[in-house]
């Protein structure tokens, strides 16, 4: 045997086998059990329906915060020479393509279901919970697909987020938050000392102005107007336009209390997650008047296990702001990035209480800043009560 031939065996022996490679397909758990809960709502007893209608916010909210405390954390990281090999594989890529055929099936049964004579608004509203937390899904789903080169993926993202009718996140996140994230001028960045209620018309108007500003400045780039056929938000608000038209025309109006409750739930699940990802962490600015680079330590992470192999590892939020290319099983855990107490799935509902949060969040902030307060990226309108609650803690004045 020649060295080369000793190399090449030495290489195939050592290469990096990725553990979770099979449990990656539980992102694809989410439409499913939505749809046993369709089922059972369906075929189950009649006192047993509104239980079954409402498995969303408990699978969301109980039983993964519960798997994820039960199963714990994950800190390993692909090895730097396994990433290329890694992204190259094509497994992972149609892990997330196939989250959207299922994504619409449970969609059209849901409608189905909720646009029948014997619904109940009650019932079509907690229908729309249901379905709302696949879609909400579906907008990460978009977000990975949306970090990809091609025009495929970008308009398979556009049609992830037609349901909800978030079609402006596809534009605004690559090139609006990337690019402003962890400062003041981002609405995708929580402040300090700003609730959830305050962050969310915030971050869904300012996000979708940058949209129209972004597509409108690489319209005006290539001396194209707005209203053009290359546009392609007006490509992604017709996909979603053309989306509930035909579940308006196939189900009826009795489908609308179900339609605005799914969207209305998905958008605010996402946006809760936002909150969660940046919340006070700012990057600082240089004396030329940029901001740093963004750094690891501009985002919160976590790693526990199971919302992680639900949702394409989000929660490892660090690596993917300082390296935005990187697909899900790429990313890395960094052991100095702020770190939540938690994961998503945990942290959702103190997120809705404003004094929840501040109990669980505010101290770890400031700690992380070492007491300067002037580092944090505060919400203006928190500005003399934090500065006097963390008097002792900092020096300035």
């Amino acid at each position: 045997m020649n060295m080369h031939t000793q190399l090449d065996v030495a290489h195939a022996t050592t290469r990096f086998k990725d553990k979770k490679r099979h449990w990656w397909l539980l992102g694809l758990a989410v439409p499913a059990i939505a749809m046993s809960g369709l089922a059972g709502y369906q075929f189950g007893p009649k006192k047993t329906k509104k239980f079954f209608a409402s498995f969303g916010p408990l699978f969301l909210h109980g039983v993964i915060p519960s798997l994820d405390k039960l199963i714990g954390e994950d800190t390993e990281n692909p090895p730097i020479d396994a990433i290329a090999d890694l992204e190259a594989d094509p497994y992972y890529a149609r892990i997330v393509k196939l989250y959207i055929p299922l994504q619409y099936a449970v969609n059209i049964y849901g409608t189905y279901l909720a646009s029948r004579n014997n619904t109940s608004v009650a019932d079509q509203v907690l229908l729309g919970t249901l379905i709302g937390m696949v879609n909400g899904v579906a907008i990460n789903t978009a977000h990975e697909l949306s970090h990809k080169s091609g025009k495929l993926e970008h308009y398979l993202s556009h049609l992830a987020l037609a349901p909800s009718g978030y079609n402006h996140f596809r534009i605004e996140h690559p090139y609006g938050h990337h690019r402003r994230v962890a400062t003041p001028e981002d609405p995708a960045s929580s402040q300090f000392g700003e609730t959830f209620w305050k962050f969310l018309p915030r971050t869904v108007i300012g996000s979708f102005k940058s949209a129209i500003e972004i597509e409108k400045s690489r319209l005006a780039r290539k001396k194209l107007p707005f209203l053009c056929k290359e546009n392609e938000l007006l490509h992604g608000w017709a996909m979603s336009a053309i989306y509930h038209a035909v579940m308006f025309s196939k189900f009826g109006a009795r489908s609308i209390p179900f339609q605005v409750t799914q969207a209305a739930y998905a958008v605010t699940l996402f946006e809760s997650v936002n909150y969660i990802e940046h919340y006070g962490l700012k990057r600082e600015k240089q004396a030329n008047g940029k901001y740093e680079r963004t750094l690891p330590e501009h985002s919160w992470n976590n790693n526990n296990v199971v919302t992680n192999l639900f949702l394409y590892q989000l929660q490892r939020h660090s690596d993917h702001h300082a390296n935005p290319a990187r697909s899900f099983q790429t990313l890395r855990h960094f052991d100095d990035a702020p770190q939540l107490p938690a994961g998503y799935g945990a942290m959702i509902l103190p997120a809705f209480v404003p004094a929840w949060w501040s109990k669980i969040m505010d101290d770890r902030v400031v700690q992380h800043y070492n007491g300067d307060l002037a580092k944090i990226n505060m919400h203006p309108s928190a500005k003399e009560k934090m500065f006097e609650k963390y008097a002792e803690q900092t020096d300035v004045a």
